[in-house]
């Protein structure tokens, strides 16, 4: 994700006032806010596919399985619940969500295929831009609060 394309950047140390001066912007700029807002669901809804992240757990429990010094077994009185149970206490977008990441047949992909990782020039470019937007609101931040100070807001 990137800031001020698909979500907008708090700063760590202050969170509250970076929160604050991010509504004003907000409400200052309603069609870019909107757009950010926008872009940042539209990548959470198509480039975040549950595939890559089901991968991407199955990986990591198979790697981290090699860590262990035991054997793992099924305690004599454990219950299997199936998928569809736990959806039962729940409605609503939980429900739908819960639907939604159910793995209904086998990936038709390897496991682990997971997307090739950035090259290195594309990796450095991708951090910059991340950099320098993130430098640009706090920029922008300082200068909110310091317009505010002198009561030119």
């Amino acid at each position: 994700m990137v800031p001020l394309e698909h979500y907008w950047p708090i700063r760590d140390n202050s969170k509250c006032r970076s929160l604050k001066f991010a509504v004003e912007w907000g409400n200052n700029n309603t069609d870019k806010a909107q757009a950010i807002g926008e872009a940042g669901s539209k990548f959470i809804h198509e480039d975040m596919d549950m595939d890559y992240i089901y991968d991407y757990m199955f990986h990591l429990l198979n790697e981290y399985a090699k860590l262990q010094r035991f054997k793992p077994t099924i305690p004599p009185n454990a219950v299997e619940y199936c998928p569809e149970t736990m959806t039962c206490g729940v409605d609503g977008t939980q429900k739908r969500f819960m639907e939604d990441s159910l793995v209904k047949s086998p990936s038709d992909s390897n496991p682990c295929t997971l997307p090739p990782p950035y090259e290195p020039i594309n990796l450095q470019d991708f951090l910059e831009k991340k950099a320098n937007s993130t430098r640009q609101v706090e920029t922008w931040e300082d200068q909110y609060w310091e317009n505010k100070k002198r009561g030119q807001l």
